[in-house]
Order: structure tokens, then C-alpha cells, then sequence
């Protein structure tokens, strides 16, 4: 490897990359950025690298999810309430069953860049550049809203300083203290199958609260109780904006990427010897990689050898993206070599992105397909003795009827009533849930099963 700069990366072939005509205006909008604050910090980024170590030895849970694509249309302190809410929920749920941490990771923030498996859309005979997120362009068809427009990285700054700073609030305002479990359930979700089971889960907690409140330990003394750690991470895929916000952190000298905690490198985008996995070993940020079927073991060696040379816990997540029917055979060659080599990484489960389809002309996820994915994940990890770490999710805390099925059994006719994603389709917050509950089933029947190897071991 040559020696890294934050810039080196510019001298590579680059992939799913936007091409602005006018390069003094992205220039100087570079310049603007390169001088606004920070929107997180290096001491944040440790933090949270420090916890994923703790994931890679088996020791917490990592729920990485958020929106496909954040829009500038949708920002409102509603939707970003509702969404961290549904998170919270989640976590709790596994939480309650896992009994161990479970570290929250929010695509949001951050998360307005996307990948497209075509540079150019037609509709009636009209050719444009894809939309490609709104950091951008517009989704609106026309010749001006699709035309790549720098200054649309400034709004995507403001917009997540702001999410930051109202996630930041309800973290650590007392949003998030656990006294207010029943009080976290959305109204669309109250009549579900699954508001009964989450309300039996509140129950349990109010009465260990209330336990721990008799014996002298209240949430006013234990601010873990009433307060939550939240991070945000997005896919890298703008690699200017991400050069401009980089920065050196005055206590290590390191550098790191101040537009996120985490940064993950796409499917589309992990070419060795090339701009993005350039960027990307270069910073001290925890970062993830998505593994799709095309991914070889010696390929993904490779790429972990130039990204984690130092086999450094936490520094890596490895995010897999198979596909229900195809994850019980691609996965195993991957987790064999990577325990082959001893390397110290997170695995985690992304069942989104290979179970898409598409229905009564939308893109749709067969919820059904979502959770065999899952199940198939752990089911490797288990069979070849490793930690199934993390589950990564396009998800909202909007009532949206994008992926088939769940427990109301959302149909392909369903799927026009609130079609809403700027992308591709989410869960919504009764299906995020849902998936909750099945990973809390799992991680406890791993729990239970580690238990039990451990006491045979003893014996």
C-alpha cells in the first residue's frame, strides 16, 4: 500500500460516482465544507469502536437500521421521533433476551447517497442521469432536477446537524429512560398481533424497575437507565463530501470521518485497488463492508487485509447481503476464512438487499424471505461456531405499506396505499418489530446453547 492521504483516493478508478459540469462549483462547495464544524467527533467514534470490539467477542448485539435513502422532503422532528422510538423498542426487546448490550446504529444522519444499477432512467421515451439520492439530484423526472447539483451537499450537511441534534436530545433527555417502555408503542402499532407481546415485555420491565427503585437503585442515580449511546453511520459513497469532512483529531493525530461514526463501503463499490476502499482504509472511523454473493474468500481476505491490517477489534463489519436462497451457500466459505486468519470482526446480517422483487409494478420485500434470511444467518454462525453479531435494516417509524407480508399481511395490492420510500422499500415499524422478536428468539436459544457448552466444558 501507498502512503494514505485523505485526498489519494482521487488518483483511482471510481465507481457509481456523479459527474458534476460545473468542478468550480463543487470546488467551492468543498471549500465550505472543509470549514463547518464537525457533525460528530473522534472521541464518539471510539466509543462506539470499543463497543463493536465488544460485539466481535461475542459480548453485545449490534441493530444497525434507518431509511433507505433520508429525503429533504421528509425531515421533520416527527418522523425522526417515530423512528427512534421503533429503535428503542427494538433494542429493548433484544435486550430483554439476549441479556447483554445491544449497541444502536442509525442510518440516518447521513444516509442520503445511493448506488443504482444503471447510470441513466427512461420513462416514455425520455432519457436521464438516475436519481442517485438527494445529496445529488432530484427524484422528480426532469432534465434539471436529475442534473448533479453540488450545493445540495450543503443541505445535507444542515439536515444532519439537525437529526443530530434532536437524536442527540431524545438520547439524552430522558426520551429514552426506561420508565417510558409502555409509552414507546406508535399508535398504528397498538392494535398489531405484536403490541400484546411487546406490552407483556413493558410489563416486565416496569416490574424490575419498580424491584430495583424498592432496594435504593433509581434511573435519577443511574443515568444508563434513563439515557441511551445512539450512533449514526451511512454508506460512503460520495467521496467528496466524505474528503470534506474529514478531519484530524487533535488528541491521536488520526484521521477521521466527521460525517458520521461509521461509514460502510457498498456492494457496488468494494473493487480493490480502487477510490472507495482507498478512502476508507485511511480512516480511523469503525467502518463496514457489504458482502454480496459475487464476494470470493480469497477477494474479501484481500479487502480485510487492506482495511484492518492490524486486525483490530471493532474496526470492521462485515455486512452480509446474500439473499434468503442463497446465504446457506455463500456464507460458509466466508466465515471459514475469516476464522481461518483469526481475524477479530463483526458479523451482520443485511436480509434486505438480496430478497428485493418486484409487484404490481413496485420493488417489494417478501416479508417471509426477510426473516428466513435472518434465521439462515444464525443457523450458519451456530453451525460453524461463530458469532452471529449484528442485523442491518432499511426500516421507518411510518405506517408505509412497502414490503409484502407481516403480521397484518401487507399484499401486492396493499403496496399503492403508502408507498412512500424514495428507493427501495422498507420495513415498517410493526414489521421492524416483528424482526426484533425473532432475532430476541434467536439470541436467546444462542444464549442458552452457549450456556449449556460451557457447563459441559466445566464438567
Amino acid at each position: 500500500m501507498t502512503s494514505w492521504t485523505p485526498n489519494s483516493w482521487r488518483a483511482l478508478p471510481i465507481e457509481q460516482t456523479p459527474v458534476y459540469r460545473d468542478q468550480g462549483a463543487l470546488a467551492e462547495v468543498e471549500n465550505q465544507l472543509a470549514g463547518f464544524p464537525p457533525l460528530v467527533f473522534a472521541g464518539e467514534a471510539r466509543n462506539l469502536k470499543r463497543q463493536l470490539a465488544e460485539v466481535a467477542a461475542g459480548r453485545a448485539f449490534l441493530l444497525q437500521g434507518g431509511d433507505c435513502a433520508e429525503s429533504f422532503n421528509e425531515h421533520s422532528a416527527d418522523n425522526i421521533r417515530d423512528f427512534f422510538r421503533v429503535f428503542l423498542q427494538m433494542s429493548v426487546v433484544m435486550t430483554f433476551a439476549a441479556g447483554s448490550p445491544v449497541v444502536k446504529l442509525g442510518r440516518i444522519a447521513g444516509q442520503f447517497a445511493k448506488p443504482r444499477s444503471a447510470p441513466v432512467e427512461k420513462k416514455d421515451g425520455v432519457e436521464l442521469p438516475s436519481y442517485r439520492g438527494d445529496i445529488i439530484n432530484d427524484i422528480d423526472f426532469t432534465a434539471t432536477g436529475r442534473e448533479p447539483d453540488p450545493q445540495r451537499q450543503l443541505l445535507a450537511y444542515r439536515q444532519s446537524a439537525a437529526t443530530l441534534n434532536l437524536i442527540r436530545a431524545f438520547a439524552a433527555g430522558g426520551f429514552a429512560n426506561l420508565e417510558n417502555a409502555h409509552r414507546w408503542m406508535l399508535g398504528f402499532v397498538k392494535n398489531s398481533p405484536q403490541s400484546e407481546r411487546y406490552q407483556k415485555l413493558a410489563d416486565q420491565i416496569t416490574e424490575t424497575l419498580g424491584f430495583m427503585r424498592a432496594i435504593g437503585l433509581d434511573p435519577e442515580h443511574h443515568p444508563e437507565l434513563r439515557q441511551t449511546e445512539f450512533y449514526t453511520s451511512h454508506e460512503a459513497l460520495l467521496l467528496c463530501y466524505e474528503q470534506a469532512l474529514t478531519r484530524i483529531d487533535s488528541t491521536s493525530g488520526n484521521y477521521y470521518a466527521t460525517s458520521g461514526h461509521m461509514l460502510w463501503i457498498g456492494d457496488r463499490t468494494r473493487q480493490e485497488n480502487c477510490a472507495h476502499v482507498e478512502f476508507m482504509r485511511g480512516i480511523k472511523n469503525p467502518i463496514g463492508l457489504k458482502c454480496g454473493p459475487s464476494l470470493t474468500p480469497d477477494g474479501l481476505l484481500r479487502l480485510i487485509e487492506a482495511l484492518d491490517p492490524d486486525n483490530d477489534p471493532g474496526r470492521l463489519t462485515l455486512i452480509c447481503r446474500f439473499g434468503a436462497d442463497k446465504i446457506r451457500d455463500a456464507l460458509p466459505p466466508l466465515v471459514r476464512a475469516v476464522t481461518r486468519e483469526g481475524r477479530q470482526i463483526v458479523w451482520s446480517c443485511d436480509p434486505m438487499h438480496g430478497n428485493t422483487v418486484s409487484a404490481a409494478g413496485y420493488k417489494t420485500r417478501p416479508f417471509d424471505q426477510i426473516m428466513s434470511e435472518i434465521r439462515n444467518f444464525f443457523a450458519v454462525h451456530q453451525a460453524e461456531g461463530t458469532y452471529a453479531g449484528g442485523i442491518h435494516l432499511e426500516m421507518t417509524g411510518k405506517d408505509v405499506t412497502e414490503c409484502t407480508g407481516g403480521a397484518r399481511a401487507i399484499s401486492q395490492d396493499d403496496l399503492r396505499a403508502r408507498y412512500h420510500t424514495y428507493c427501495d422499500p422498507r420495513l415498517n415499524a410493526e414489521q421492524a418489530i416483528e424482526v426484533a422478536f425473532l432475532v430476541a428468539e434467536l439470541l436467546k436459544a444462542e444464549r442458552l446453547a452457549r450456556g449449556t457448552v460451557e457447563q459441559h466444558a466445566a464438567e
